[in-house]
């Protein structure tokens, strides 16, 4: 062989060893996992729906892994500052995160430029679903959705509604049952859930599409009305508060929280979580934990959870290229 041909040869085989080194150590990786401290990271504040499920699960997936499990909050522009940092970890299966629609869903129809791709994320499982709750303060004088429509279509735009900011899950479903219904309400945005509901109960503003374990707690109080759910059927809970789809079809917005690795994690560490997180959700233990804050554990297959995650993308462009909603 000459030296040419001998270089030629060399330059060939290292070409195709490498590849052939990256998958034998991913794989060896796959095996071997977890081997230390995986940290998730909440796009929201500690305390919150999308805090709590992570930790809910947390415990009881510590003891099936056999490693330390640390939840990570890094809130902030709309969940984007931790989906950036998701999104560029190294994929190796020992940081993940747990969120709720914005970063995943919503935010790629609302922001002009992200600095991750939503539909790159590898999904593992959908942790479970929330419905909203169509509350309105006791000073309105409606008891129905039906009264609720006539009187905001006799009185345009003076009925306010709250929400936790621009582009929340709050604001966008009052945005569908606007556009579904016709009525004009005023948007007034809060930063945050707790300051939104205080100036609901405070009578500051009139309506809000808020979390159905709050609203079942106000409800018992009589401190605020309740007149419909949006979930597509009615829920356990509230066994006597009608489904917004029974008198408004098409106004159907679950909040959800799922779980996500960063791009190219191995299928193997990713099909691993589901399965394990997926046992731990289905134990009665887990199923009357998140039924206490009025959520669905859910723990689907990674392939189930990406088409949810691709149709829910699509409703939430149609609603907020219809609505002009903007994160202004």
């Amino acid at each position: 062989m000459t030296h040419t041909n001998r270089r030629e040869f060399l330059s060939a085989s290292i070409a195709l060893a490498l590849p052939l080194s990256a998958t034998h150590a991913q794989a060896q990786s796959s095996t071997t996992w977890p081997q230390k401290t995986i940290k998730i990271i909440v796009p929201n504040p500690a305390g919150g729906s999308a805090d709590l499920f992570p930790r809910l699960i947390s415990e009881a997936l510590m003891a099936k892994l056999g490693q330390s499990i640390v939840i990570e909050n890094k809130p902030g522009a709309a969940g984007n500052i931790a989906a950036e940092f998701v999104f560029n970890a190294e994929p190796d299966g020992y940081t993940l995160m747990a969120a709720p629609p914005p970063p995943l869903s919503i935010n790629v129809s609302l922001y002009p430029k992200l600095n991750y791709e939503p539909a790159k994320f590898v999904p593992i499982t959908i942790l479970s679903l929330v419905p909203n709750a169509l509350m309105v303060h006791p000073s309105v004088p409606v008891n129905t959705v039906q009264e609720l429509i006539a009187y905001a279509k006799a009185n345009p735009d003076k009925l306010s509604y709250a929400s936790q900011g621009n582009g929340s899950t709050a604001h966008l479903t009052a945005e569908l049952f606007k556009q579904k219904t016709g009525v004009k309400m005023v948007h007034v945005p809060y930063k945050g859930d707790a300051p939104a509901v205080a100036d609901l109960l405070a009578g500051h503003v009139n309506v809000m599409f808020g979390n159905v374990a709050q609203a079942s707690a106000h409800l018992r109080s009589g401190k605020l009305k309740v007149l419909a759910v949006t979930s597509a059927k009615r829920i356990t809970s509230m066994p006597n508060i009608p489904a917004m789809q029974e008198i408004v079809p098409g106004v159907v917005a679950v909040a959800w929280f799922a779980m996500v690795a960063p791009p190219k994690t191995p299928a193997a560490i990713v099909n691993r979580l589901s399965a394990l997180i997926g046992e731990i959700l289905r134990t009665p233990e887990m199923a009357r934990r998140f039924a206490e804050v009025g959520a669905e554990p859910v723990g689907n297959t990674p392939e189930e959870m990406a088409q949810w995650m691709k149709e829910d993308t699509e409703r939430w462009r149609q609603v907020i290229k219809t609505g002009g909603v903007t994160i202004d």
